[in-house]
């Protein structure tokens, strides 16, 4: 009688090793067998497919009218708010980046002994309109309803007039917003 497939004498026990590695101690084994492709070592996704499902399983937060600070670059520390989000980016950014609209500098505090040309000064605000990136923002629980889609787009940024002109309607809304006592917290400063 020859020896078994296992390569083992019909009296022998097997030992522990080679019980944990049968499968690669077995002298019958074949690559374009069904056993070897059933091995967990052999079945591997493909990594294009595996993010994409992992992309398919997160829940997308980053959604317009959605308050955020600036972590990165010249308005880092900055408040501002999503108007678009292209979360799977575009051919020219090709990561997940939003429009956003935000106050390059805030207003300052009025107080009751103010003439009405002082308070009309220091209740002015400053604006930006960005693409920026996922990673250099943070997210915060609150939401701002005022609506900049029609204003602020992504072929605003194409040139430096309109990138101008839709600054300056984000800033009349959000002075808008200001004078009417909407939204505070939006409009204060934050130290850090």
């Amino acid at each position: 009688m020859g020896p078994s497939p296992s390569g083992l004498r019909p009296t022998e026990s097997p030992s522990p090793y080679q019980l944990r590695y049968k499968f690669w101690s077995s002298p019958s084994r074949n690559p374009s067998s069904s056993s070897s492709s059933s091995h967990p070592c052999t079945e591997r996704r493909p990594r294009e497919r595996a993010r994409q499902e992992d992309r398919a399983k997160m829940v997308k937060f980053l959604k317009p009218n959605k308050a955020v600070i600036v972590l990165q670059g010249r308005y880092a520390g900055r408040k501002a708010v999503i108007v678009r989000s292209f979360d799977d980016g575009t051919r020219d950014r090709a990561y997940g980046h939003c429009l956003v609209a935000g106050i390059k500098k805030y207003p300052s505090k009025v107080i009751r002994k103010d003439s009405a040309k002082k308070t009309a000064k220091k209740s002015r605000v400053k604006c930006f309109v960005k693409l920026v990136n996922y990673r250099h923002l943070m997210p915060t629980r609150y939401t701002l309803d005022v609506d900049l889609k029609d204003i602020v787009t992504a072929d605003c940024l194409q040139s430096k007039d309109k990138r101008v002109t839709a600054s300056k309607e984000t800033k009349k809304r959000f002075e808008e917003r200001f004078k009417t006592g909407k939204n505070r917290w939006f409009f204060t400063k934050l130290r850090f």
